[in-house]
């Protein structure tokens, strides 16, 4: 009997798939895709806690690719920058662009030597504090009563309601980015009231211009403190506290504890005024943070998540109100939530 060899049979013919299984396909793919872009959108962190790209005491770096260097030295700042045009002053400072190899520096001047020494305590504070928090420090001549720094053509947070109506920013003025700017600015706090230095308080903060003008916006909306002139120690333990400034102050903005407290029929004493903690910081926040968030879609909603905490920061006893790691990790639990909420009904409409 004859056999078949067994590669000679044939099976059936391959079946086409059907148009609507490869659309279902290709829809259920498309799906996975957003859900990722979705994930990295709203729920992933924009910035790491920790930066890598930080140079070692006495060294700086400029940009993320370049190497460590030395701080400039007052021969390498009057040989080596050319100064170019004022773009700001302020009682202690004047503050000039300039160039130092073809990049675009800040050069700080002493405006006059009365206030010398808060020129050279900033100058202190600014070598202590080099950090994620604090602007770059090039490098210094004390005897030429000069500072460079690294230059953030966006300026100060003043300015921040005209950068973003630029239409080059747009796309973040939103309640997220919005939301990562207050919380930048408490973790400024944060760094200041748990700086290696001790417990600093941020003093040149009289009002909201005033306060404003003290940090600069970075090109990757981020905040870092500017100014450094008067930040002032909390000492616990030898009962040291503080007061901001030898003047009156007035006002909704300041804590109240920085009222002069014996009425307008007894005339103003900086020797009289009580002393107070970094708890005036604390007060502050809420009214920063409203600038902050200003008022994009959304912004009312994050307003609601943060009103009990802001209440507390409003308390009138300075002890009862909240410390600034506690105002951080709230805002960071609501930035989450809300993430988590706008991604899970994006995801609801698909």
């Amino acid at each position: 009997m004859e056999t078949r060899p067994q590669g000679g049979r044939k099976g059936p013919p391959p079946r086409d798939v059907p148009p609507v299984v490869g659309l279902l396909l290709s829809m259920a793919l498309m799906n996975a895709l957003l859900y990722l872009c979705l994930d990295w959108l709203f729920i992933s962190p924009r910035r790491s806690t920790e930066d890598p790209t930080r140079c070692p005491y006495g060294h700086f770096r400029m940009g993320p690719t370049s190497n460590c260097s030395p701080w400039l030295s007052c021969e390498q700042l009057r040989t080596e920058v050319r100064q170019m045009k004022r773009v700001g002053e302020g009682a202690v400072k004047r503050v000039f662009l300039s160039e130092w190899k073809e990049r675009k520096v800040a050069l700080s001047r002493l405006t006059r030597l009365e206030v010398r020494d808060d020129f050279l305590h900033g100058l202190r504070m600014l070598k202590s504090l080099q950090s994620e928090h604090v602007v770059t420090l090039l490098g210094y001549c004390e005897a030429d009563n000069s500072i460079l720094t690294e230059y953030h053509p966006l300026g100060s947070l003043s300015s921040l309601e005209a950068t973003l109506n630029l239409s080059k920013y747009r796309s973040t003025n939103t309640w997220q980015h919005r939301l990562q700017l207050a919380l930048g600015y408490v973790a400024i706090i944060d760094f200041l009231h748990r700086s290696p230095l001790g417990t600093l308080v941020m003093c040149d903060s009289s009002d909201l211009p005033k306060t404003l003008s003290q940090y600069l916006l970075t090109a990757n909306f981020s905040i870092v403190l500017n100014d450094l002139d008067a930040l002032p120690l909390v000492n616990r333990s030898t009962g040291a506290l503080v007061k901001c400034g030898h003047r009156e102050l007035r006002g909704d903005f300041v804590a109240p504890e920085q009222l002069w407290p014996y009425g307008e029929d007894v005339p103003f004493h900086d020797d009289l005024m009580p002393a107070y903690d970094e708890k005036i910081d604390i007060w502050k926040i809420p009214d920063v943070s409203s600038f902050l968030l200003g008022h994009v879609e959304g912004s009312d909603m994050v307003r609601f998540h943060l009103f009990d905490i802001h209440k507390a920061c409003k308390s009138q006893t300075p002890a009862e109100r909240p410390t600034a790691q506690d105002v951080l990790d709230t805002y960071q639990k609501v930035l989450n939530l809300l993430r988590d909420t706008a991604t899970s009904q994006t995801r609801e409409m698909l």
